[in-house]
């Protein structure tokens, strides 16, 4: 497997480097070089900000599609509650875990299930008083890898456990098995994702060896046929075993408003959430128990793999939510071990400029040299995000200061100076 896997990838002949894209990651993960975008690896968390913002559509999702259920005996369904959203005047979500049944899932297990345990457990874990505060949601795998990234001294603050995707799929799986005598390896469970982030949280997640879902398949691909099932659905099974705290789950605040507490910050869309990071790791916020981030504005329900505006899915929930009751999944006695990571966040340095202090230093200090020649103009037109970021490139030999088109302009006037004074 390759160190960096990324759901998140690039079509350079769609691409026409306008640079919209560098100027919205979080990371400076993308620069523009000889008129096409591209994109650093390891600096990538898989957010999905490009895909929203270009305007050519360079940008794309990696998923599942619905061909991967063909190489599985037992087939389950995990759909993200975000999934309820996308339809207008549904006032049961059985009509859509039935549809994806007749879609040919064997089974259906919703996110939401997990997401009342999950509720459940960090009510229990935060009750013990063990965990630093603020505790920060660990639900969002891009502001995880964010965190990871860019926030090293937030890690320990981030919840240690897994996302409601994972635990739906461990429950779902060993119901299964044991209902039908299946090897657990025979039985496939595949997420209905809303982002490309929960893409790369299945293939190379983070606090655990593995994941228990065996794909992830994009709201999109699933709504068109799952659409049409729904409208030639004769009978409607009694599937759904959530309520709405886990349902409520796919909206900005959900999860913090499952907990019970009222010292609590919720915030959404990626630039709010790196104001909220940076507040918190300066200690400018302090009187919160829980920060509940997600990089998507509105919520799971604006993943880009949706195919409803985010807000008008929220306000559907909203409508759904009178139908269900509080929770129906609850933890008998503490946190099962299995729902906790086994490994801990640690941070990844991908942003050092050198693993070697003296050496970080002496090319910072290049760097400051570089920007004093730079207009500061954050324009973006060198490829690089900023002026910095473009000094910072030069220090790493991947970039020229004649880049700059200022700096260029400049270096030209001055090259005709010259000639004019030489030829007078």
């Amino acid at each position: 497997m390759d160190r960096f896997f990324h759901s998140v990838t690039l079509d350079k002949d769609k691409c026409l480097g306008c640079t919209n894209c560098i100027k919205r990651c979080p990371t400076e993960a993308i620069r523009v070089r000889e008129g096409k975008a591209q994109i650093i690896s390891e600096r990538c968390i898989d957010c999905g900000e490009c895909i929203r913002v270009c305007p050519h559509h360079a940008k794309k999702a990696r998923y599942d599609h619905l061909s991967v259920l063909e190489g599985w005996k037992y087939k389950i369904a995990i759909p993200a509650p975000a999934l309820f959203g996308q339809f207008n005047n549904l006032d049961d979500i059985d009509i859509v875990l039935t549809g994806l049944k007749q879609m040919g899932f064997d089974d259906v297990y919703e996110v939401s299930r997990g997401a009342e345990l999950v509720s459940d457990a960090t009510r229990k874990l935060m009750a013990d008083g063990r965990l630093p505060k603020p505790v920060i949601s660990s639900a969002c795998p891009a502001v995880v890898r964010l965190i990871r990234v860019r926030f090293p001294d937030l890690c320990d603050h981030v919840l240690n456990l897994n996302a409601p995707m994972e635990v739906s799929a461990m429950m779902a799986k060993r119901a299964a098995s044991e209902r039908t005598g299946i090897p657990v390896e025979e039985i496939g469970a595949f997420f209905i994702t809303p982002c490309p982030a929960k893409v790369t949280d299945i293939k190379m997640p983070i606090g655990t060896e593995g994941s228990w879902c065996d794909g992830a398949i994009a709201i999109s691909e699933v709504f068109p046929l799952l659409s049409h099932r729904m409208d030639k659905l004769e009978t409607v099974e009694p599937i759904g075993q959530s309520g709405l705290i886990g349902v409520s789950w796919a909206g900005s605040g959900g999860e913090s408003a499952a907990l019970l507490n009222e010292k609590y910050l919720a915030a959404d869309g990626i630039e709010n959430v790196i104001r909220v990071l940076e507040e918190l790791e300066d200690e400018r916020i302090r009187e919160l128990d829980f920060v509940e981030l997600n990089a998507c504005s509105g919520g799971c329900v604006g993943g880009v793999l949706c195919v409803e505006n985010g807000y008008v899915a929220k306000a559907r929930l909203q409508r759904l939510r009178k139908y269900l009751p509080v929770s129906q999944n609850h933890l008998d006695g503490g946190v099962p071990r299995d729902m906790e990571w086994t490994e801990p966040l640690e941070f990844a340095p991908v942003l050092k400029l050198s693993q070697n202090l003296e050496e970080a230093m002496q090319m910072m200090e290049e760097i400051d040299v570089i920007c004093e020649g730079l207009p500061g103009l954050d324009c973006g037109s060198c490829g690089a995000p900023s002026c910095r970021a473009l000094a910072e490139d030069v220090v790493k030999g991947v970039a020229r200061t004649s880049d700059c088109v200022f700096v260029m302009r400049e270096q030209v006037k001055n090259v005709a100076d010259t000639l004019r004074l030489l030829t007078q």
